[in-house]
C-alpha cells in the first residue's frame, strides 16, 4: 500500500538552537522510516528581525539576554547536553557575530524552488553552529547554496539586490498570523501543530500511524 503524501511545514531559524535540535531529531526518524510520507517545506521566522544586517557582537547580545556568562551558560547546558546525545558536534565560542537571517532566509526561498531546503538548512546550521561563520555574509550564504547545486554567482547577484525580501516578510507575517509564536514549531497536514524540538520516537510513531492508519 502507497502512503499519501503528508504536508509538514517546518517554521524555523537557523540561529535557534533548538531549531538545530529539532532537525537532528527528525532526521533521525525519517532515517529509521525511509518510506516515511511527509513532504518538507522550510518556512521563515527570525527570532529577532531587529538585528542590524551586519550583526552584532555574539557574547554582548547573549549577555543582553541572559544577564551574565553564567546565564549564558545555564542557558546553553541543555543545549550542549542535547547536542552531545545526538553526537552533534557544534561549538558556540566559535560565533562572534549573531547575524539578523534575512538573507539566509531569502536563500532558503531559493533553495526552496531548486527542492534543496533540506541540506541549504542544514548548511546553515552547520556553519553557523558548527564551524562559526557569518551566515550573514553574501559569500558564506553562496558557498552554502554552492553546496546544495545552487548556482554560486546568481546566489550572489541575487544577495547584492532585494529580491525577494518582501516575500520573506510577507511569509514572516503570516506565520505570526497563523500564531506561530516560537520555533521550531511542525504544522502535520496542515491540522496539527506541535512546537518544540520533539524527539525521534515520537516522529517515528506520526509516521507509523500514517503509514498504518
Amino acid at each position: 500500500m502507497t502512503t499519501a503524501p503528508v504536508r509538514l511545514d517546518i517554521f524555523a531559524d537557523p540561529v535557534c538552537p533548538w531549531c538545530l535540535i529539532g532537525k537532528a531529531e527528525l532526521d533521525r526518524a525519517l532515517e529509521s522510516r525511509p518510506g516515511h510520507p511527509f513532504q518538507i517545506t522550510w518556512h521563515p521566522y527570525r527570532l529577532d528581525p531587529s538585528l542590524p544586517r551586519e550583526g552584532v557582537d555574539h557574547v554582548s547580545y547573549m549577555k543582553g539576554k541572559f544577564g551574565s556568562e553564567k546565564g549564558i551558560l545555564d542557558a546553553m547546558k541543555p543545549v550542549m547536553e542535547a547536542s552531545e546525545q545526538l553526537g552533534l558536534w557544534i561549538n558556540p565560542s566559535l560565533i562572534e557575530r549573531v547575524p539578523n537571517t534575512m538573507d539566509a532566509h531569502r536563500l532558503m526561498h531559493w533553495a526552496g524552488l531548486e527542492g534543496v531546503q533540506t541540506p541549504v538548512m542544514a548548511g546553515l546550521m552547520r556553519a553557523h553552529w558548527r564551524d562559526g561563520l557569518f551566515i550573514g555574509d553574501a559569500d558564506v550564504l553562496a558557498d552554502i547554496g554552492a553546496g546544495a547545486g545552487m548556482d554560486r554567482q546568481m546566489i550572489l547577484r541575487l544577495l547584492a539586490t532585494d529580491a525577494d525580501e518582501n516575500h520573506v516578510l510577507g511569509r514572516e507575517v503570516h506565520a505570526r498570523q497563523r500564531g506561530v509564536t516560537a520555533v521550531p514549531t511542525f504544522i502535520i497536514a496542515d491540522t496539527h501543530a506541535v512546537s518544540g524540538a520533539q524527539t525521534a520516537s515520537l516522529w517515528q510513531n506520526v509516521i507509523d500511524e500514517l503509514t498504518q492508519g
